[in-house]
């Protein structure tokens, strides 16, 4: 039998597992579950989530094994495939004005110009899909196999808009389909990146408006601002947020928070982080973020910094010194170089530089961390660190699965940790966004007085 999917081919098995029970080998591949030839990942979660299943495996030297078992209503086979969805992800159809994909300069890794919009890897991988890229029949296979939550990217309801912010002609029907994903109660998440006299003012409040009619199956949605390199040659003229267009914008989306808090007991709508740093506005509270589920969106992370940090910093070893240095961009520098005022006072033997990075790869309107290059921070901190470790954030890192069997993280511009450590001549511990992290990593690696 021709097996089509080699996808379905398995590189590891767990030891433990019922895979393993069953006799399945690495190397083996998965090519159907009762019956049904498993096409990606989703027809394989979906088809094994029975109390008894039958396989049909191709074993290393061409023998077909057919096997049945029963299992736990929940239970995995307990394998991991050569390709997460079984399949070659589906690229982007869009052209939209925001993408910051086409605002990448030239000369970077490859993996970095594939634009996905797989709907496979929203339920996998938490990615956002604009559902362009999908077919009335993919609509039906999330509902027939309750795929859910999915992750969309709405940027506007507006039929006539998103066409053209999207620079594709089939993307006017987005509500519809999100309507329809809504009455099959699949839940929802939205996510709109805003671009000022585009999509934002009244036209936000439309589409903030629409989606909440589909509440609760849209559940929340996350609004953060456009990025803009100095890469955009060729591309649409858009304006970027101020001070005052920002503040206008939190502003004006307030009003419907406070209905939506009202109604509900949550906002539904909320801003990223950088709309009320840019505004110089005061920070929402750490109900309001409900949770920090949005966090990857950049929506709370200076909260749950503030919060935690005042909440473990009784924890801070008194009896240890050590020194540390921080680097940031911009947008956060004041919020970072105050927390390391603040470990500082708690614990004099404590020492925190902090650093700013001005964002010179990619041009000095990106001053959000994640955004940040080894280029920039080589340039402007070498030499100049005289502690004994860097504490990085993790966002400025991807894991690196296309470059190092060990998953090493690295940056945009291909530095791994341990190039940069070797640049540098320190030392990099990562920490994650809380205040509990950072408190952690200086109790570990500070020494006894």
């Amino acid at each position: 039998m021709e097996v089509k999917n080699m996808g379905s081919r398995i590189k590891e098995v767990f030891p433990g597992s019922l895979a393993e029970e069953l006799g399945i080998e690495v190397g083996d591949i998965l090519i159907s579950v009762n019956g049904t030839e498993i096409k990606d990942i989703i027809d394989y979660r979906f088809l094994l989530s029975d109390e008894y299943i039958e396989l049909e495996v191709e074993k290393a030297n061409g023998e077909i094994w057919d096997i049945e078992a029963d299992k736990d209503l929940q239970e995995d086979l307990g394998v991991e495939f050569d390709m997460a969805i079984m399949d070659k992800a589906k690229r982007c159809s869009n052209n939209c004005m925001f993408c910051f994909i086409d605002q990448l300069p030239k000369g970077m890794r490859e993996t970095l110009y594939f634009k996905d919009d797989d709907s496979r890897l929203s339920f996998l991988q938490g990615n956002f899909v604009t559902l362009t890229n999908m077919k009335d029949e993919d609509i039906d296979r999330i509902i027939r196999y309750r795929i859910s939550p999915i992750n969309v990217s709405v940027h506007t309801t507006n039929p006539e808009l998103r066409v053209k912010m999207l620079n594709n002609r089939f993307a006017g029907n987005v509500f519809e389909r999100l309507k329809k994903l809504a009455e099959a109660e699949i839940t929802i998440n939205a996510q709109i990146v805003t671009i000022p006299n585009v999509n934002n003012g009244d036209e936000l409040i439309r589409t903030i408006n629409d989606l909440y009619s589909l509440y609760p199956s849209v559940q929340n949605v996350a609004a953060v601002p456009i990025g803009i390199t100095k890469f955009r040659e060729g591309l649409a003229k858009v304006d970027i947020y101020n001070k005052e267009l920002a503040k206008a914008e939190i502003e004006n989306v307030a009003k419907l928070q406070r209905k939506f808090i009202d109604e509900t007991g949550k906002p539904f709508v909320r801003l990223s982080d950088e709309f009320y740093l840019t505004a110089e506005a005061e920070i929402p509270s750490a109900e309001f973020y409900d949770g920090y589920y949005q966090i990857e969106d950049g929506v709370g992370m200076v909260r749950l910094l503030r919060d935690t940090i005042k909440q473990d910093l009784p924890r801070l070893n008194k009896t240890k010194k050590g020194s540390f240095s921080m680097v940031t961009g911009e947008l956060a520098f004041e919020e970072i170089n105050h927390v390391a005022k603040l470990i500082m006072q708690e614990n004099s033997n404590v020492i925190m530089d902090t650093y700013k990075i001005i964002n010179n790869y990619f041009g000095n309107t990106i001053t959000v961390a994640g955004l940040l290059t080894a280029t920039d921070i080589i340039d402007q901190v070498k030499h100049k660190i005289k502690t004994d470790y860097l504490i990085m954030s993790s966002n400025m890192f991807r894991k690196g699965y296309e470059l190092a069997d060990d998953n090493e993280q690295i940056m945009l511009d291909d530095y791994t940790v341990k190039d940069l450590e070797k640049a540098l001549d320190t030392k990099i511990l990562i920490c994650d966004y809380s205040g509990e992290d950072l408190i952690d990593i200086i109790n570990e690696n500070c020494k006894e007085e």
